[in-house]
């Protein structure tokens, strides 16, 4: 373009077009590979936006009794709950970080989870600890108590993910993303990311301490097998390994290897139906893979990055917490 006016106005359209861009809702549509999935979600399901305005979800729990679901944004250090009724409120603040030094980062809380005496366990990242929330969820505060909190004496990095074995044997992740730093924070005590399994007794057992950034945990239905993601750019691997009769894992192997998609996302946090169908976040969105790896298909999400999932207690519906946004896809 010869024409300096013109040549600013052309610059000044795309410019705005891409910030407009930035500011379109996600859109999701399902893509089926496998005719198996035509079994676990319809081929018209919808992806709906019915939450917005946070700064990074995680964390995703429905509770069936209340019916909410509870998600964390981790940078506003909040716990926030989602209902039909009145959709996006606060639910709990702080829900990961109770220090009084002012601090940024990733320093809220992620995963969520319900004891089975009916209490709110967090993994809170400021913290550097799996908490329990000691107040009811229909009237939740922010007074905690430690469910795990050290490692061979040393404070974990940042709990990140956790699921309950029907024995009451508690495993999680423990990546370096709650550091204000990154992984090199001169106050990171423990020289590795670990996933770990805590017994009734609360002695905390180290099971693998191989995987860069170990992210999501999952069991399944028969709790014979753990999966767990890497949320490693690198390596976009979920692994699968065999879990012994003590609980700890072995014959480690590649579930599935995603490292040379191109789409934005790492694989993040997972869930687990009860025919041993895996919802997980990686490159792209929600791939949905049966119990043995095989790829049934994606929800693939344009505008957003997916972080992670919940499955309504029926299993008809699966809401996914990506970025900023809340979604929901009524699967059957």
């Amino acid at each position: 373009m010869k024409n300096p006016i013109l040549a600013l106005l052309f610059t000044v359209c795309i410019c705005t077009a891409t910030v407009e861009a930035q500011n379109i809702k996600p859109a999701g549509t399902v893509e089926h590979i496998s005719e198996e999935l035509s079994g676990i979600i319809k081929k018209n399901a919808k992806v709906e936006v019915i939450a917005e305005g946070f700064g990074f979800t995680e964390g995703p729990l429905w509770i069936e009794k209340e019916k909410m679901l509870l998600l964390s944004d981790i940078p506003a250090n909040t716990v926030y709950k989602w209902t039909e009724k009145g959709g996006k409120e606060v639910f709990l603040k702080p829900g990961g970080y109770t220090g009084a030094v002012e601090r940024g980062g990733f320093m809220g809380p992620n995963g969520l989870l319900l004891s089975p005496d009916g209490k709110l366990w967090i993994c809170q990242h400021g913290d550097r600890r799996i908490a329990a929330m000691d107040a009811s969820l229909l009237d939740p505060k922010p007074k905690y108590s430690t469910v795990a909190g050290t490692y061979d004496g040393k404070k974990l990095n940042s709990p990140n993910d956790l699921i309950l074995s029907n024995n009451g044997d508690l495993y999680f992740t423990d990546p370096s993303y709650g550091f204000e730093k990154g992984p090199g924070d001169p106050s990171k005590e423990i020289d590795f990311q670990g996933v770990y399994k805590m017994d009734p007794t609360g002695k905390v057992m180290l099971l693998l301490d191989s995987i860069a950034q170990p992210n999501g945990i999952a069991m399944m239905p028969d709790e014979k097998t753990l999966i767990v993601s890497n949320s490693d750019p690198i390596k976009k691997q979920w692994y699968a390994y065999d879990i012994a009769e003590d609980g700890s894992i072995v014959s480690g192997r590649i579930f599935y290897d995603a490292s040379n998609e191109l789409e934005n996302g790492l694989c993040d946090g997972l869930k687990i139906d009860k025919k041993g169908n895996v919802f997980a976040s990686g490159p792209g969105g929600i791939w949905i893979f049966n119990k043995t790896g095989k790829v049934l298909g994606k929800i693939k999400i344009d505008g957003t990055t997916a972080a992670n999932c919940a499955l309504s207690t029926d299993e008809k519906t699966l809401y996914i917490t990506a970025e900023k946004h809340l979604l929901r896809i009524k699967m059957r």
